[in-house]
């Protein structure tokens, strides 16, 4: 299973990425040359790890998706959900639960990844690009 520190690790191996803490100790913020492309948090206990005695919480990763592909991944994969706390139209919530192999995952953050540089300038892209 893709454990959050096999994610923040994958996440932080991109070029010019920063980890960051705007919203508090409990949420890391991934940002490329200042721009946020994910977010990893531990997620809210489902209803039915309330009903089950499971009080195994899984860590939730925030992800930059286009917008249909969104939808298309939401349809595949029960752990991916709109959004939570983000624009539900650009944004995909992982719930790393090991249901989701982890190629798919590295697939997922790499897609956020470069959203988010393919609205840099170009010298931006460049400088980022350079090292991919």
């Amino acid at each position: 299973m893709f454990d959050e520190l096999e994610v923040q690790n994958y996440l932080l191996s991109k070029p010019h990425t920063a980890l960051d803490f705007p919203f508090g100790k409990d949420v890391s913020v991934f940002k490329v040359k200042g721009k946020m492309f994910a977010t990893l948090a531990l997620g809210k206990i489902s209803k039915q790890a309330l009903q089950s005695d499971d009080d195994k919480q899984s860590w939730w990763l925030n992800l930059k998706c286009d917008p249909d592909e969104a939808l298309m991944l939401r349809d595949i994969f029960p752990s991916v959900i709109p959004g939570y706390h983000m624009n539900k139209k650009l944004w995909n919530t992982v719930i790393l639960d090991g249901s989701i192999p982890q190629g798919e995952i590295e697939r997922m953050m790499d897609n956020s990844f470069m959203l988010v540089v393919n609205k840099m300038t170009k010298k931006d892209q460049a400088s980022i690009l350079v090292h991919l």
